[in-house]
């Protein structure tokens, strides 16, 4: 697992006009390359009557899959700069096609390329690009006493809390980004002069989603 990666929490859509050609950009998250293929025949059929639909993807925690499509545009001048795009933004497990619809103008291979790459940054502007950051679960049980020592500690390092059982003793479970796991278990441990020893979980991938913390099992 990676300790972060940025993907599509929501595709979106974004068109841009350049001398009368309309460039429209549909974005869209992916997780396989069949889901990829699936897309780019979807936006085909909803633009069967336009000049164009080109395409690019790239799927894989480590870029493992790159795929592009000119669409019989000039070689390197729509699949490439799109695709350029993705990689350049380091966004994973995304595919986008750009729907071309000629103006009656041409545009050269530099102005292509500058339509295409900008037409993928209006799709990408238009949809919910997200960062996932690797984390942990950490689970500890602990008496009134110590409690607020440990709130304290969790309360500097901004710590999430997921759940919070209140009994005889207090059970608590919270997430903990990967790179502060060993010094957040330390202060802890150490807090409570080793009555608290948390337990760490399962890791996970989580990220702030218009305010609202999510989690993904990886």
């Amino acid at each position: 697992m990676l300790s972060q990666y940025t993907t599509v929490y929501e595709g979106g859509e974004g068109e841009i006009i350049v001398k009368k050609s309309r460039f429209i950009a549909t974005v869209r998250p992916v997780k396989t390359e069949e889901e990829a293929i699936a897309f780019i025949a979807e936006m085909k059929k909803k633009y069967w009557d336009a000049t164009h639909n080109c395409s690019a993807y790239v799927i894989g925690e480590r870029f493992q899959i790159q795929r592009m499509s000119d669409d019989g545009e000039p070689q390197g001048t729509a699949g490439k700069p799109m695709l350029d795009v993705l990689m350049g933004e380091e966004i994973h497990d995304i595919a986008v096609v750009v729907t071309r619809y000629f103006g009656g103008t041409l545009l050269g291979t530099g102005g292509l390329v500058r339509a295409y790459s900008g037409a993928v940054k209006e799709g990408l502007a238009n949809s919910i690009i997200i960062t996932k950051y690797k984390g942990y679960k950490l689970e500890f049980t602990t008496d009134y006493t110590n409690l607020g020592k440990i709130q304290y500690i969790l309360g500097q390092k901004k710590i999430q809390t997921l759940d919070t059982v209140y009994e005889d003793l207090v059970r608590m479970t919270v997430l903990v980004p990967e790179e502060l796991i060993s010094q957040v278990t330390a202060e802890i441990v150490e807090g409570t002069n080793g009555q608290v020893e948390p337990q760490m979980g399962d890791a996970c991938y989580f990220a702030d989603v218009a305010g609202e913390m999510m989690l993904w099992k990886e």
